[in-house]
């Protein structure tokens, strides 16, 4: 079939390009690279089946194809709340462009929302029924707002246009291809504890995060665009829950490191607890996490090396 990749250049949106490459689909990677890197998809920009297409989604664009995974988005809070009125118009204008796009030529569509979308959330773990808990006017809300937005209009758009649409909710991911820069736990934790600097704690570090290894989830991406008659919303996520204190700890150990964790204050509106409930993953895509955390690390730790030997 013929994919179209919105954000594939980015960390998730390239490890699914190959994916679809290596399974025999011709891929169009559509980015506007903000946080994107051709770097990330150098290995198939000599394969024929792959077609790289600079364009922001937030600008119409003309294309045939058979499936659309729209991951156009900054992801880290970072990149996120440099331009948040850009963020915004990406996951919303994004959103109802491609979703027009897949009207006309009839494709199949599946939308990357986020566990954002739960906000600080009050109801533990998470489950697709729970409507959230989001601050409308704090400075993440420009991502968790569109995405929670886009997710409205992929259900507008099926109810009223007949559209095939797919919504996944993808909580934390890591693994190689992650920006060095996104400020994310994974990557600072990594870089710090390489470099021997002091890693970064914030708050006291008893908040929890569940992390899912990219290979995971772009399974369970594939999985969920072919899943016949269901349009989720799906949690596709890792419910081995860690406190962020306990994965400093972890890092330090697996890099060798004698790094020092340091205690900062806590951002704004920073989620207390993050864990999917993935029940209906389970029963509807027969999908869950099979890379454990310590060997998901080991090969990310491989990748920030590599990136930090090439200067």
């Amino acid at each position: 079939m013929r994919m179209l990749v919105t954000g594939g250049a980015g960390f998730i949106g390239s490890h699914l390009c190959e994916r679809l490459v290596n399974e025999g689909h011709d891929v169009l990677c559509l980015d506007n690279f903000f946080t994107g890197s051709k770097r990330n998809i150098a290995g198939l920009l000599d394969n024929p089946r792959f077609e790289l297409i600079r364009h922001d989604v937030t600008t119409p664009v003309l294309l045939e194809v058979d499936r659309i995974f729209n991951l156009a988005c900054p992801a880290s809070p970072i990149h996120y709340q440099y331009n948040p009125v850009k963020t915004t118009k990406t996951s919303v204008m994004g959103a109802i462009n491609m979703l027009g796009l897949a009207k006309r030529v009839k494709a199949r569509i599946l939308q990357a929302s986020t566990s954002e979308v739960y906000g600080d959330p009050q109801v533990h773990p998470q489950n697709e029924s729970y409507w959230g808990n989001v601050n409308t006017l704090g400075p993440r809300s420009c991502y968790d707002e569109g995405k929670r937005v886009a997710e409205t209009l992929m259900m507008d758009y099926h109810r009223q246009n007949n559209v095939d649409v797919r919504i996944i909710r993808i909580f934390n991911t890591y693994g190689p291809r992650m920006a060095e820069n996104d400020g994310r736990v994974v990557s600072n934790f990594i870089l710090q504890a390489l470099r021997g600097e002091d890693i970064t704690v914030y708050g006291k570090g008893e908040q929890t995060r569940s992390f899912c290894f990219v290979s995971d989830l772009v399974e369970g991406m594939l999985r969920m665009m072919e899943c016949p008659d269901f349009t989720g919303p799906v949690n596709l996520g890792n419910p081995c829950e860690t406190t962020i204190l306990e994965f400093a700890e972890k890092i330090i150990a697996l890099t060798g490191s004698r790094s020092r964790i340091v205690f900062r204050p806590l951002p704004a509106d920073d989620p207390k607890q993050r864990r999917p409930d993935i029940t209906l993953a389970k029963k509807m895509l027969d999908w869950e996490p099979t890379v454990n955390v310590d060997e998901g690390l080991k090969q990310t730790i491989e990748y920030f090396s590599s990136v930090l030997s090439a200067g």
